[in-house]
Parts: structure tokens; C-alpha cells; sequence
């Protein structure tokens, strides 16, 4: 043996864990697209996804308030 033996260490279990483990079916281009812009890929589509989901909430809100104006 060359030395003592190297213990690979990694992250451990997050203390407050914030991401599910999920599948989700994308198109291959899509993939592509994400992946090309090089690593930190998931990340990204996280990012794009939140940004969609925060322009239906503020959409949602802005349409029930119009609506419940109307009805009011």
C-alpha cells in the first residue's frame, strides 16, 4: 500500500432538505438546450420553471381581483 487509505467524504443529509426527488419527462430539444449552456443544467430549468410559476400567480391574482370587482 502506498499510504493510508483516502475516505471519501460527501455532502451528508441536508438539515433542512429543500428539493424533492421527482421525474419529470422533458423534450429531448429541451434537454439539449439546458445542457449546452454547460453544468448547473437542473438548476436552471428550476429557475426558468419558478419564473413561470411566479407570472401565473401574479396573472391568477390580477384576473380574481378584475372578477371580483365586476361582481361587486
Amino acid at each position: 500500500m502506498l499510504g493510508p487509505p483516502v475516505l471519501k467524504r460527501g455532502r451528508g443529509p441536508q438539515k433542512a432538505p429543500t428539493k424533492v426527488l421527482t421525474t419529470v419527462r422533458l423534450d429531448a430539444d429541451i434537454l439539449a438546450f439546458f445542457k449546452a449552456q454547460g453544468s448547473g443544467y437542473q438548476t436552471r430549468i428550476n429557475d426558468e420553471l419558478r419564473k413561470v410559476v411566479a407570472k401565473g400567480l401574479s396573472a391568477r391574482s390580477t384576473r380574481t381581483r378584475a372578477k371580483a370587482a365586476r361582481a361587486g
